[in-house]
This record gives C-alpha cells, structure tokens and sequence, in this order.
C-alpha cells in the first residue's frame, strides 16, 4: 500500500498539479494587487473613493449593504478583464501550433501527420 502510494503521490501529473497551484496562486496574489492597488486606485480618483463598502441602506432592523456588493462585482469585473487581457497577450506572444496542411493535389486540408489523404487516398509524405 505505501508503494502504491509513493506512486500515486509521485506521478508526473500530481507533481505538475501541484506546481501549477502554487504558481496560481502566486499569479492571483499580483492580479489582486495589481487591481487592489493600482486599478481600484484610478477608480478612487475618479469616482473619489476605491470602495463602496459605506454604501447602504436600513429595511426594519436589517441593512442591506449593497456597496459591499457593488465593490465586489467591480473588483471581480475589473480582474477578468486584466485576466483576458493577459491571456490575449500570452496568445498572440505563443506561436501556433500547426495541425493541418494543405494537398495541392485535391485542394483539402490533411492533417500534418498524414500519410495518406483521406478525401482522395493517394500517398503524401508526412510533413512531421
């Protein structure tokens, strides 16, 4: 049983998990920062604070704090927008992965691996 799971807990993809929540949360340490104080920080400039938490109202005995609620959805915008932007970066910086080619001899598109066309099965050269 120990052996099984020194295999389990030492496998290529326990480990690359791991690595990569811990470097996920490092990212959303900075993405938090960087929205807490520097974007929140231009919002408090222009609207004349960074949060709405003061923002409220009483029903009977309750009070509804809505403002709490509104710097959340501001804030939770605000990191998937910084989010899409750096994925758009990331993107447009990775080259893309080639996964088809052209057959000049039917005009379809093959896979790269290909070695044989499958419209018009004649043999190609893989590309690979």
């Amino acid at each position: 049983m120990i052996r099984e799971f020194k295999e389990f807990a030492l496998t290529g993809n326990l480990v690359e998990l791991a690595v990569a929540f811990v470097l996920g949360l490092a990212f959303a340490a900075v993405v938090t920062s960087l929205v807490d104080d520097v974007i929140m920080q231009l919002v408090a400039a222009i609207v004349g604070k960074p949060d709405f938490s003061d923002l409220t109202f009483s029903i009977g005995d309750g009070e509804i704090r809505y403002g709490a609620f509104l710097t959340a959805l501001v804030t939770f915008l605000i990191i998937a927008f910084v989010l899409f932007l750096i994925v758009k970066a990331v993107q447009k910086a990775m080259p893309a992965k080639v996964t088809q080619r052209d057959y000049p001899h039917c005009l379809s598109s093959i896979p790269v691996g290909a070695s044989t066309c499958a419209f018009c099965t004649k043999d190609v050269q893989p590309a690979m």
